[in-house]
Order: C-alpha cells, then structure tokens, then sequence
C-alpha cells in the first residue's frame, strides 16, 4: 500500500509542554530508582559479581541516562535559558564531588577540633593552643620545613639538572637514564621505606645487612644507629623522599624542556652566550610556569609526608612530622579533638601554596 504525498500529513508533535512534564517525571523516576540502587549497594547483601554488575550498569548507564534526561529537559527551554543552565550540567556533579568529600569533611574536622578528646564537649582553642605550643608540634614545624628546604628542593632542582643535562645527550642514553630515575614514583612510599629500611639497618656487632653499614665497616669504621641518631635521621629519610620525587621533577621538566624553541638558543649563541647563560637567561625563564608547577605539587606532598616517618621511625628520636602527630594523636593517644586540629594547621599550611599555585597558573593561562 502506498501513501499519496499531496494527502501525506506528519503525525503531530506532542505539545512542548506535554514533552517537558514527560520528561521531568522520568527524571523524578531514574532519581528514585538511582538513590534504591545505591541504597541497596550500600548494604552489601548481594552476591560479590552481582554487586559488581550491577555497580558497572548503575554507575554508567545511570549517570550516562541522567545526563540524557536533564539535557532533553534545558532543550526544551527557552534560548536565553539554554545558554545559561546548559554549563551547570557539566559543572554542578563535579562541585557536589568536592562539596561532599573535600567541603563536608573539613567543617566536620573544624568542628571535632573545637571538642575535647572524645568529642563529648566543646573546649574552644585548647587543642589549637597544644597545636602551636607543644613540643611535639614544635618539633614538627621544624622537621617539616626541613623536609620542605632540602626535600621538595633538592627533588626540583636535581629532576631540573638531570633533565638538562639528559636532554643533551644521546636519544638511548637519555631514554634509559630517565627510566632508571623514574623507576623510584612506581614504588608506594611504604615499599620505599621497606627498602631504605634494609639500607639503614643496623647491627651493634658482627655481619651488618644494612647497606650503609655494611660500606661503613667495609672501611674500617664502626657501625651507625643511622635512625635513631638525632640531627642526622631526618635528614637520612629526607633521602628517600628525593629519590622517589625527582623521577616526576625530571619528566615534567624534559617535556616542558622539548618545548623550548631551538631557534632561541641558536639566537643567543650567535650573539655570543655561554651555554649557562642561555640556559638562565632564555631555557628557565621559557619553562617557568613548569618549573612553578612542579615545586608547589612537590612542596604540598613534602607538608603531607607520613608514610616515611610512619614507616621507618614512627615519629621517634626527633623525626616527627605534621601528618604522623595527628595521625598519634587520632589513633594511638585517641584524643579526636587534637587529632583534628592538627589536622587543621596541616590545612593552613598547604592552602597558601594551593592558592598561589592556581593564582598564578590563572594569570598565565589568560596570555593564551
């Protein structure tokens, strides 16, 4: 049977009113069935593959439907609606992510640091008070700004010279050089510290398995407590955190090096510059956002360390850092007020740096 084209008429459009309200109840509907599969998820009573299904299907195809759904809905807006709302669907889940895990918990943290140890009464600034006046905090400060002086430095500026110097050499050797040094950032910080562990190890007498020592006695000297010797073990556990970092340092900045026009440096030899200058005077200040970049994401892991300390001293015989205190004061003293507010000045200390580095990479993203 065939349809006459002059008769042919297109069946009508539902009207867009109709095709909204559709369209929001089905929204309403996937919410409600979203949150019980959650719910149910959340309980774990299903069987290990079933849960594992159901996480994969919920999680992408809820997500992928839900998106679906609200970008149908802004379709039928308005224009001058539609430019306006259409940015937030994109935007709003990621700021509901960071509202509840990162806002959420920091009021909660600001909260329990204002109570006393089991959270029972509020006591005001007193664990803010220990914070800045105890020894242990004290001596954390200190270690602290150690870890960031010769740690977060030396990593910068070793991955800078390493990466320099590698850029100039031969295409294999550069690749296996900068392979070996990166090998370090696969290994978890408590691996690392398993390993420097064995390094430092000591013995009062006979066969030393610890490397340091082995050399040590190797020359005639006598074996070291390298851990537990004050004024020298923090700077022994700094070690391990510059040969973890500079892998990354050098990476980012052999890339951020290959950008460098090679015309610039021709320029400047020509005009009679030493290879030092051309690298001060035209590689560093061409690779400084790089440079910027690294230093403040290796400066806010050096205020973080925990899993060095944690696992080598346990904060004994002078090491102790910011993040070990609270984490003494949380789990092993169980004095939550203390705990949190060391938590707390941890915060205050990174947020400047955070602060600054996204200040600073918006003023040069908008030369682009």
């Amino acid at each position: 049977m065939t349809t006459n084209p002059a008769t042919y008429k297109p069946a009508p459009e539902l009207p867009r009113a109709l095709h909204l309200t559709g369209l929001i109840f089905a929204l309403a509907v996937t919410l409600v069935a979203y949150s019980a599969i959650f719910l149910w998820l959340r309980e774990g009573k299903a069987d290990g593959w079933l849960t594992f299904l159901v996480s994969l299907i919920w999680g992408i195809g809820g997500v992928w439907l839900l998106f679906v759904l609200v970008s149908s809905i802004i379709g039928l807006l308005p224009m001058k609606w539609r430019t306006g709302i259409m940015p937030w669907v994109f935007v709003t889940p990621a700021l509901a992510l960071v509202f509840y895990y990162l806002l959420v918990p920091t009021i909660r943290t600001l909260d329990l640091s204002l109570r006393n140890a089991n959270s029972s009464a509020y006591i005001g600034v007193d664990n803010y008070i220990y914070a800045f006046t105890s020894p242990a905090m004290l001596e954390s400060f200190k270690n602290n700004l150690l870890w960031i002086i010769f740690g977060g430095g030396l990593s910068v500026l070793l991955g800078l010279v390493i990466a320099a110097l590698a850029d100039r050499t031969h295409a294999s050797f550069e690749v296996s050089v900068k392979t070996l040094i990166f090998l370090p950032m696969a290994i978890s910080m408590i691996g690392a510290s398993v390993i420097w562990k064995l390094v430092y190890a000591y013995a009062p007498a006979g066969d030393q398995i610890g490397l340091l020592n082995a050399i040590n006695v190797g020359l005639g000297g006598t074996p070291i407590p390298w851990l537990i010797t004050r004024g020298l073990n923090t700077y022994l556990l700094i070690v391990i955190l510059i040969w973890m970092q500079t892998g990354f340092a050098l990476v980012v900045f052999s890339a951020a090096l290959k950008g460098v026009p090679s015309e610039l440096s021709e320029a400047a030899r020509i005009d009679g510059a030493t290879e030092l200058q051309s690298f001060f005077k035209i590689t560093i200040p061409y690779i400084q956002i790089t440079i910027i970049s690294v230093t403040t994401t290796i400066v806010i892991f050096t205020l973080k360390v925990f899993d060095v300390v944690f696992g080598m001293t346990g904060g004994n015989f002078g090491t102790q850092v910011i993040a070990n205190e609270q984490y003494t004061q949380s789990f092993r003293s169980f004095d939550f007020g203390r705990g949190a507010a060391v938590a707390m000045v941890l915060l205050i200390a990174v947020l400047p740096v955070v602060y600054y580095n996204i200040r600073d990479f918006s003023k040069n993203s908008k030369g682009f």
